[in-house]
C-alpha cells in the first residue's frame, strides 16, 4: 500500500518570478498557506506534511502559526527561495516508508478534495510524475521582447499545469538531486478542477473565497485539529 508525504512550497515550478508572500495572502481572515495545509489533514494515507518556507520567513511563520501546524504534525522548514533548493530541502526530511510525494503550491488553497484522491488513486499505476491540468480558456497572444504581438495562437492546443502533482518517492529523490524542475515529457496529466486557483493578493483572496464556497464536500469525519474544526 502506497505511503504518502505532503511537500507543501511557497516556491511553486513553472512560475517565473514566483513571490513566496503570495502564500501568505488573507484568505477569509487567514493566511492561504493555513488553508493549504488543510487540504491534507485527516488522511489516513498521508504520514507526513512539510511546510517549506524562505530562510529569512521562517522565524515569523513559527511564531504566527508554529503551534497551530505543530498540533496537526506539520514540520515548518526554512530554505532557499527557489523551487528546486526547496525541493532538496524537504527530501533531506522524507519519513523513510514514504513511497510518494504530492508536491503543492502554498499559494493554491483551492483544489477539491476529489481532485486529490484521483492523484493519490493514480499511485498505483506506474508514472513517475502525475500532475492537474485545466482546459486553457480565451485565446492566447505571442509577444516579441518589446512585448508586441506577433503571433495568435490557439487554446486548443495548450492547458494550464496546476498542483499538487504526485511523485514517486525515486523521481522526487532524482529531481532533488539534480536541482530540477519536471520537464514536460515526465508528466502524465490527470484533469483538474477549474475552481483550483493561485492567489496573491487580497482580490486573488476574495476569488478564492468564492471558489471555495463551491467546492465539492468531502464525507463528515470527526475532526483531528483546530484547521479541519475550520475547513468547511
Amino acid at each position: 500500500m502506497p505511503i504518502f508525504s505532503v511537500i507543501i512550497v511557497t516556491a511553486p515550478p513553472f512560475v517565473t518570478g514566483a513571490d513566496a508572500s503570495a502564500a501568505f495572502t488573507k484568505l477569509d481572515g487567514r493566511e492561504a498557506l493555513l488553508r493549504t495545509v488543510e487540504l491534507f489533514l485527516n488522511r489516513d494515507e498521508i504520514k507526513q506534511i512539510q511546510l517549506i518556507v524562505p530562510t529569512d520567513l521562517l522565524d515569523e511563520t513559527r511564531r504566527k502559526h508554529g503551534a497551530h501546524l505543530g498540533f496537526s504534525g506539520v514540520q515548518v522548514t526554512g530554505s532557499a527561495p527557489k523551487f528546486s533548493e526547496q525541493i532538496a530541502t524537504a527530501a533531506s526530511l522524507l519519513t523513510a516508508d514514504c513511497s510518494h510525494v504530492l508536491v503543492h503550491d502554498a499559494a493554491r488553497p483551492c483544489v477539491p478534495y476529489t481532485d486529490i484522491d484521483a492523484l493519490i488513486a493514480s499511485a498505483a499505476g506506474k508514472s513517475p510524475i502525475t500532475a492537474l491540468s485545466q482546459p486553457l480558456r480565451g485565446t492566447l497572444l505571442e509577444l516579441d521582447e518589446g512585448d508586441n504581438p506577433v503571433g495568435i495562437l490557439p487554446s486548443s492546443h495548450y492547458l494550464n499545469l496546476v498542483m499538487p502533482m504526485l511523485l514517486t518517492r525515486q523521481k522526487l529523490l532524482e529531481l532533488a538531486g539534480a536541482k530540477r524542475e519536471p520537464h514536460a515529457s515526465e508528466l502524465n496529466l490527470l484533469s483538474g478542477s477549474a475552481l483550483n486557483v493561485r492567489i496573491g493578493s487580497a482580490a486573488d483572496g476574495a476569488f478564492a473565497k468564492a471558489m471555495l464556497s463551491m467546492m465539492p464536500k468531502p464525507k463528515s469525519k470527526a475532526a483531528t485539529s483546530p484547521f479541519e474544526e475550520a475547513q468547511w
